[in-house]
């Protein structure tokens, strides 16, 4: 339906860039990003936005192991995950001035939704 609806308006497009996560029929997690025009591709991870050029790359390396050597890729931790993304989105309002003060995680699970909220910086 994104698809269908950034399609329709590609001659005068929204220029947003979406992304779509949820979990697929197999149970694994799926990540979509979409361009202005409605065509998408389904990624193990992506940034968009304004700082998506500083954290794109911070996910390369921490999600894909890019540029490492000697590295065993081990499954991630629910913790060490949602530090991960809280410290890639402080670094990035330290170069961005458009990232806000706040990031808000949400963690959707069979158990429901559980949302948290960190501060990013304080001047």
């Amino acid at each position: 339906m994104l698809s269908s609806n950034l399609y329709y308006r590609r001659f005068f497009p929204y220029w947003v860039y979406n992304i779509v996560a949820g979990i697929d029929n197999e149970g694994k997690g799926a990540v979509y990003s979409y361009d202005p025009v409605g065509s998408y591709q389904r990624e193990s991870y992506r940034a968009g936005g304004t700082a998506s050029a500083i954290i794109q790359p911070l996910l390369d390396n921490q999600l894909g192991y890019k540029n490492q050597s000697n590295v065993d890729p081990t499954p991630l931790t629910r913790e060490r995950v949602r530090d991960m993304v809280r410290d890639i989105f402080a670094a990035a309002s330290e170069r961005d001035i458009y990232t806000g003060d706040e990031v808000e995680i949400s963690i959707i699970d069979a158990s429901g939704i559980q949302t948290m909220r960190f501060p990013l910086r304080s001047d």
